[in-house]
């Protein structure tokens, strides 16, 4: 049986993919549970209809990310935090401390959940950098600095 899937489901396809399935997985999990429809001529067309609008959406989307890259490629954001005698910061600095100071200093709302750090922190004063991830295959580095208040 044809379904096409409402939702992304692991190691059986992503949303809106038309995939065939063994008829009983259909009917007594897929479809029940709201993770599929029936793949019916009419369902067909609207999911064809959808791909559309989402590509259109998507291309918007990262047409806006690139141009972010573009802005932050050249940033140098500014971080300060209590340190102490030895150069080790109380505390740590991470991803929501980032995306504060590029809030702050630039006006740039980022998802703190969308910036990487190598590790989970920082804990030391210098310079460091941070992977935005902006969209599915456009990331850029970001520099950052922690300085001493």
């Amino acid at each position: 049986m044809e379904v096409i899937l409402k939702k992304d489901i692991p190691n059986l396809g992503y949303a809106t993919d038309i995939i065939k399935v063994r008829d009983g997985y259909a009917r007594n999990y897929l479809i029940p549970q709201g993770f599929a429809i029936m793949a019916s001529e009419a369902n067909k067309k609207m999911n064809a209809e959808t791909l559309k609008q989402k590509a259109f959406k998507e291309d918007k989307i990262r047409n806006e990310a690139e141009a972010m890259v573009k802005l932050l490629e050249n940033v140098k954001v500014k971080i300060g935090a209590k340190v102490a005698s030895t150069g080790k910061i109380f505390g740590s600095v991470n991803a929501l401390q980032i995306a504060e100071a590029l809030k702050e200093q630039f006006n740039y709302d980022i998802d703190r959940k969308k910036i990487h750090l190598d590790g989970d922190s920082v804990k030391e004063v210098g310079e460091y950098k941070a992977k935005v991830m902006l969209h599915k295959g456009v990331s850029v580095m970001v520099n950052f600095e922690v300085f001493a208040e």
